[in-house]
């Protein structure tokens, strides 16, 4: 793990800046886990004897990148998955699109359900057994010459929402085949990243805000002057 990638930390949590090819969760692939870099780093830079402790409180999907929030102790655990649950966190994503929204803001309310085999969602009728209500809200921030850039609020977290719901409007994030793009990104990654979170620290009850710097690609770098 690249001690770099740490944008927050200290004896209940940890934060990093995820890159597009790290797992959260162990996979078919095999691949490390960023639980099992944390560990390791958190063995080395404190001497820590046996196991060393890291609680996964969310999760971010393999392709996109961005902040992502651990928890070093059980009591941060605990009481950050509670703020996740009973949305007392604050969740916002950049995304590039290959087309242009309708309006320059808007709410994008639907109804998802998951496919399990597929790992795949698909928008629904309000009246499908386990569909679920997804809704965010979007503004546009800028546009190149062929992509658009949008910043996403989260008021639901729903399997793959932002990837569902924009290529539902025809504005599929780029690189993201799974959900229509026109083609991939040469590194696996979609263009979908999460910038900020902010949350009450679980022990001091402070506001905290972490902002996670963009990817370094080709298409990042088209709005790298308003980052």
């Amino acid at each position: 793990m690249d001690p770099s990638s740490i944008l927050y930390e200290d004896n209940h949590l940890i934060a990093l800046n995820k890159k597009s090819s790290e797992i959260v969760q162990g996979d078919r692939t095999g691949d490390a886990t960023i639980p099992d870099a944390i560990k390791s780093y958190l063995k080395k830079k404190y001497n820590k004897p046996g196991n060393v402790f890291c609680g996964v409180i969310h999760r971010l999907d393999r392709p996109t990148s961005g902040a992502i929030l651990f928890a070093r102790t059980s009591k941060g655990l605990e009481r950050m998955n509670k703020q996740f649950r009973d949305k007392e966190t604050a969740k916002t994503y950049w995304a590039i699109l290959e087309n242009k929204p309708p309006n320059a803001s808007g709410t994008l309310r639907n109804y998802l359900k998951k496919n399990e085999k597929q790992n795949k969602s698909y928008v629904t009728s309000k009246d499908t057994k386990g569909a679920k209500e997804a809704i965010l809200h979007y503004r546009l921030l800028s546009s190149s010459e062929r992509y658009h850039l949008v910043e996403v609020e989260l008021e639901t977290g729903r399997h793959h929402q932002i990837r569902t719901q924009f290529s539902k409007i025809g504005c599929c994030i780029k690189g993201d085949l799974k959900y229509g793009a026109k083609r991939s990104n040469n590194d696996g990654s979609i263009c979908l990243h999460a910038r900020k979170l902010s949350f009450s620290h679980p022990t001091t009850k402070e506001p905290v805000s972490i902002t996670a710097p963009l990817p370094e690609n080709t298409f990042w770098n088209l709005f790298k002057s308003i980052n």
